[in-house]
């Protein structure tokens, strides 16, 4: 299975039942050819940020994407051994190596789609992730 989730980032996951046809779309979306295609189609702006180094060489792309020049800051300065503020017990950024992190980006981003469309409130949706959270992860036993 692959997924999108956050501003253009691709998860796969190791449990896949067609691991080659997903590695195959997953480099073709982080292609060169994808991001020409993209940008020919919809503009540089809407190429997936985050996906090649070269983007961020590209001139019609760093003058297109105002966005363009702090993602790649954000992308230079994350430190994978030292994801937050306060120190975690895991390493990495985003993504959280246990089996229930996909089903919780789902039922977040779920909330966070609820809040943006003005089905809830901002707070309502950030209340209501953190309680599928804390559910989440008392019936997986965590920390174990």
């Amino acid at each position: 299975m692959v997924t999108g989730y956050g501003h253009g980032h691709l998860q796969f996951l190791l449990v896949v039942k067609k691991s080659d046809a997903a590695m195959k779309f997953i480099s073709w979306a982080t292609s060169k050819e994808y991001s020409q295609l993209v940008a020919d189609n919809k503009g540089w702006a809407k190429v997936p940020p985050g996906t090649r180094a070269s983007l961020y060489e590209n001139e019609q792309y760093m003058n297109a994407a105002p966005f363009a020049q702090i993602t790649l800051d954000s992308i230079n300065s994350a430190d994978p051994k030292n994801p937050t503020v306060k120190p975690v017990p895991y390493v990495g950024i985003q993504f959280v190596a246990i089996p229930e992190f996909q089903g919780i980006g789902t039922a977040v981003g779920q909330q966070f789609s609820a809040a943006l469309t003005g089905q809830m409130t901002v707070e309502q949706a950030l209340n209501t992730s953190q309680r599928l959270v804390e559910r989440t992860m008392r019936k997986a036993r965590y920390p174990k």
